[in-house]
C-alpha cells in the first residue's frame, strides 16, 4: 500500500509534536509549514517542509506558501486514475490528511490596542483555504485539536464508517472557517453584517410545543462560564427546550440580583434563590442564610412555583433539599421540573429524584462566585421574519447613588434592599412588570401588562393570593407612570416605596400623589434605566 502523506499547520504548536510521532508511527509521511516543520525538525520527526514542494518556496515574507496549485492539486485530486497518473507526473503528493489550526484572529479584534493593520496581519488565509480543500476532496480533515487524538484511534483501528467520519470533519472544517469569515465580516464591516452561528449540543424531543419538531440547543463556542452548555445534568431527564429557556431566563434574573448588589453593597453578594415558570420569576429571596433565602422564595407564589424551576447560587444540601421540597407545603412534596446549583449533594440528589426523572437537576459551579461582572455581555439576537434583531445584551445595573437618581425622601437599608430586589426580577420579568417585595423576597410579579394599572392591580393581588401582606412593600415599576392612577392602586394598597423612571410629562402628578399617600419615590431617567424586557 502507497505510503500516506499528512499535511500539518497549526499557529498554536501545543500537542503537534506527539501527534505527528503518531502518524509517523502508522507509517505517514509529513508535510509541513514553516514553523510547523521546524518544530518537529527539533524534535527529530522526519518532516518535508511544504515551501519544497510548492516550486520556488515561500514568497512575501512567508505569507504566500500553502496558496499553491501543488497543495491543492494534492487536496483535490480524485481517487481515480488519470488524477492520480496527473500527481504523479507533475511529482504532487496525494495529500491524505490535512491538520490545521488557524491564526488568532478573534483573539486580535479583542484585543485592546488593536488596529485593522494588526487584524489583517491575523487574518488567516492559506490555513482556511486548506480547510475548505480537504473538505471538499474528503481528506481527513482536523480543525479542531480535540481531534486529533480521536482521528489517530480511528486510523489504528481500521477507520472504521470511514464516510460518516470523514463527514463529520469536513462539516466541522466548513463551521470552523465559516465562523472565522463571520468574525472577520463583523470586524471590517462595522456593524453592516452580523450573525450567529453554532454546533449542536444537546437534542429536544421537541420545542416549545409537541409538534414543534426537530428542536435542539446549539453552542457559539463561548468561553463564558455560565454558557448553557457549561451546565451539567448530573440527575434526571434531558432538559426540554422550555427547561433550556427557564435555564436561561433565570440566569438572567440570578445574574442581575447578584450584579445590583454587588454595586450597591460594595462587591458583597447575599445567597440568592430565584424560582420561575415559563421564564418569569414567581419566586425571589436575597438574604444572608441559604434556608431563609429558601423559604422565602418558595413561599413567594406558593402556587405558581408548582412544576417550576429553581436557581441558587449556594450548594445544595440535603437539609436545604428539604426546605425545599417541604418548607409551607401543606402534602407532599412540592414537585419542581429542575433545580440548578453550584453543586448539590448525593443525599440532596436523592431528595430531589422524582418518578420518571421529570425533575432535571443540573450544576455549575460558576454560580458560586456571581457578582458585578457575571451578566450576559453578549449580543443578543432575535428571529423575526425574513431575519433577525441584535441589540446589546441587559447590562445596565442599578446604583442607588447615581447622581441622576431623584428621591422624594430618604431610604433605610431595607427599603434600599427591596428596592435592588425589586429591580433585579423586574429587569429579568416580561414587560410591563410591576413587581413587589419586601424583606428580602419577591411578593408580587406582574409580568406582560399592556397597562400600568393593571399590572399594579396584577402585582397586588398575586401577592395577597399568596397570603402576603403588602402594607410598607416596596415596588418597581420597569418604566414610568403615564399617569398616577397605577401609583393610587400601589399606595391604597399599603405600598410605602415605589421605583419607577421618569419621563412622563405627568411626573409631577406621580410626585404629588406620592406625596398625598406618604410614598417615597425613587426616579431614574427612562433613557437611562427603563427596564423592559422580553419585549
Amino acid at each position: 500500500m502507497q505510503t500516506r502523506t499528512a499535511l500539518l499547520s497549526v499557529y498554536s504548536k501545543a500537542g503537534i509534536v506527539e501527534f505527528a510521532a503518531q502518524l509517523v508511527a502508522l507509517g505517514w509521511n509529513i508535510l509541513a509549514s514553516g514553523g510547523t516543520a521546524k518544530t518537529l525538525l527539533n524534535a527529530k520527526i522526519p518532516v518535508r517542509d511544504v515551501a519544497e514542494l510548492v516550486g520556488g518556496g515561500a514568497i512575501l515574507g512567508h505569507r504566500v506558501v500553502t496558496l499553491s496549485r501543488e497543495v491543492h492539486a494534492g487536496l483535490l485530486a480524485t481517487t481515480s486514475e488519470a488524477d492520480i497518473c496527473e500527481l504523479e507526473s507533475l511529482g504532487i503528493p496525494f495529500i491524505d490528511l490535512v491538520c490545521v489550526d488557524l491564526y488568532t484572529l478573534e483573539e486580535e479584534i479583542a484585543r485592546p490596542g488593536s488596529d485593522c493593520l494588526s487584524v489583517i496581519e491575523k487574518t488567516d488565509i492559506g490555513g482556511p483555504t486548506m480547510l475548505r480543500s480537504a473538505a471538499k476532496g474528503r481528506r481527513v480533515v482536523i480543525a479542531d485539536p480535540a481531534d486529533r487524538q480521536p482521528v489517530i484511534n480511528w486510523l489504528a483501528a481500521g477507520e472504521p464508517d470511514g464516510e460518516n467520519f470523514r463527514d463529520a470533519l469536513a462539516a466541522k472544517a466548513e463551521y470552523v472557517v465559516a465562523n472565522y469569515c463571520l468574525a472577520s465580516a463583523r470586524y471590517h464591516g462595522h456593524g453592516e453584517y452580523e450573525g450567529m452561528i453554532g454546533h449542536r449540543v444537546q437534542v429536544c424531543s421537541y420545542g416549545e410545543n409537541a409538534w414543534q419538531t426537530p428542536a435542539a440547543l446549539y453552542s457559539t463556542g463561548s468561553s463564558d462560564p455560565l454558557a448553557l452548555d457549561k451546565f451539567k445534568l448530573v440527575q434526571g431527564g434531558a432538559p426540554s427546550y422550555n427547561n433550556l429557556c427557564d435555564l436561561e431566563r433565570l440566569l438572567q434574573t440570578v445574574t442581575h440580583i447578584a450584579a445590583v448588589f454587588a454595586v450597591n453593597r460594595n462587591g458583597k453578594v447575599p445567597c440568592i434563590a430565584v424560582g420561575a415558570k415559563h421564564g418569569n420569576p414567581c419566586g425571589a429571596a436575597a438574604i444572608e442564610l441559604e434556608s431563609e433565602a429558601l423559604q422565602k422564595m418558595v413561599t413567594g407564589d406558593t402556587r405558581a412555583i408548582f412544576g417550576g424551576l429553581v436557581m441558587t447560587n449556594f450548594l445544595l444540601s440535603e437539609s436545604l433539599a428539604e426546605v425545599l421540597l417541604t418548607y409551607r407545603q401543606k402534602e407532599g412534596r412540592r414537585l419542581l421540573d429542575g433545580v440548578i446549583a453550584p453543586g448539590v449533594t448525593r443525599e440532596a440528589l436523592a431528595m430531589l429524584k422524582r418518578k420518571g426523572d421529570k425533575c432535571r437537576v443540573l450544576v455549575n459551579p460558576a454560580l458560586e462566585h456571581l457578582g458585578a461582572k457575571s451578566l450576559d455581555q453578549a449580543r443578543r439576537f432575535r428571529y423575526v421574519r425574513g431575519g433577525f434583531l441584535a441589540q446589546p445584551n441587559y447590562t445596565f445595573v442599578l446604583d442607588l447613588k447615581h447622581p441622576d437618581i431623584w428621591k422624594s425622601g430618604g431610604l433605610t437599608s431595607e427599603q434600599e434592599e427591596g428596592l435592588m430586589l425589586a429591580w433585579a426580577v423586574g429587569a429579568a420579568s416580561n414587560s410591563n412588570t410591576i413587581t413587589l417585595g419586601d424583606s428580602g423576597m419577591l411578593k408580587g410579579n406582574a409580568v406582560g401588562q399592556q397597562d400600568r394599572v393593571g399590572a399594579a392591580e396584577l402585582a397586588c393581588k398575586r401577592a395577597r393570593d399568596a397570603g402576603h401582606n403588602i402594607v410598607g412593600a416596596v415596588a418597581y415599576s420597569d418604566s414610568f407612570f403615564p399617569f398616577p392612577d397605577g401609583v393610587e392602586v400601589l399606595a391604597k394598597a399599603g405600598v410605602k416605596t415605589i421605583l419607577a423612571s421618569s419621563g412622563s410629562r405627568n411626573d409631577e402628578q406621580t410626585k404629588r400623589v406620592c406625596k398625598e399617600f406618604g410614598v417615597t419615590l425613587v426616579l431614574i431617567p427612562d433613557k437611562l434605566g427603563r427596564g423592559f424586557f422580553g419585549h
